[in-house]
């Protein structure tokens, strides 16, 4: 009974911690796809740019840890911006294949920048010593790094709940996604929200590329590889359900965390899984009615 116990105990502390990073890097690409109608499949560059960036800087700038990532997220914004003038603007309007064929292109660019300027190989990355250790969470060892991941996961996600619930800027995207046509003969600004949308998440995806290096690790393939999970919270969270992107991504972590635990000869098999079974079930999102 003891062995359940911290069996379910390690399971449900490295789950949630995981779908926290999750959630983080993907709430982007849940605004981008469900209201701004964008398949970015490139959605997982600014993650892997924003690793990159924090920890290639204290070693070119002696920044500290804190210092490098704040600036690595706002350089990853600034390209979100530039790319989304110059490169995604132009993908409103076009098919579904079109978009993925323009983003997925965008993957092999970047891939190729990355391999050319940093090597193929999995980045190094080191945390600063105040998250090294362990600490006794629910009767057993428990990593600094991930409460440290708990809390800004957390953190994140009251913000964005501010964000998108409790300001005018929420209430006027809102209302740019149910009726652009409306919105605009309202004189809202609606191409200006949607790049804000679009910085925003880059900036997010940034960041959890970066506090989440230690469990999906920095690589010129990150893009490509990752995206399936990415693609999963998306596929059950529904368009631009938001709320129910925070359920969705937990529950990916903890299935995924509980698969390769239990059945670690499985691998990725179990989450995947999850998302045929859910999608058939559910096709328009697991928590359709939670908005």
């Amino acid at each position: 009974m003891d062995q359940l116990a911290q069996a379910a105990t390690f399971i449900v502390l490295y789950g949630v911690s995981y779908g926290l990073v999750l959630f983080v890097i993907s709430i982007g690409l849940v605004l981008t796809l469900g209201l701004m109608r964008i398949a970015n499949l490139a959605h997982g560059v600014f993650a892997v740019l924003g690793g990159y960036l924090a920890f290639k800087l204290p070693a070119a700038f002696g920044l500290g840890f804190v210092g490098s990532a704040l600036l690595a997220v706002a350089l990853v914004v600034v390209v979100s911006v530039v790319l989304e003038r110059i490169f995604f603007r132009f993908l409103f309007g076009m098919t579904e294949l079109e978009q993925v064929l323009a983003t997925i292109g965008m993957c092999f660019a970047f891939i190729g920048l990355l391999t050319f300027a940093f090597g193929p190989n999995v980045l190094a990355t080191k945390y600063p010593d105040w998250l090294a250790g362990n600490v006794n969470l629910l009767g057993r060892p428990f990593p600094v790094y991930r409460v440290f991941v708990m809390i800004a996961g957390l953190l994140i996600l009251v913000g964005l709940w501010v964000l998108f619930d409790r300001t005018d800027f929420g209430a006027t995207l809102r209302a740019c996604v149910d009726n652009q046509s409306m919105a605009k003969a309202s004189g809202i600004n609606v191409d200006w929200y949607f790049s804000v949308t679009f910085a925003i998440g880059a900036g997010l995806a940034a960041l959890g590329g970066i506090v989440g290096a230690g469990m999906l690790p920095l690589e010129p393939l990150y893009p490509f590889k990752h995206l399936p999970l990415f693609l999963t919270i998306v596929a059950l969270s529904g368009f631009g359900n938001i709320k129910a992107s925070v359920v969705v991504s937990l529950v990916v972590g903890v299935v995924d965390t509980a698969g390769r635990y239990l059945v670690p000869q499985l691998g990725a098999f179990t989450v995947f899984t999850l998302l045929v079974v859910l999608v058939l079930w559910r096709p328009h999102g697991l928590l359709t009615r939670w908005k």
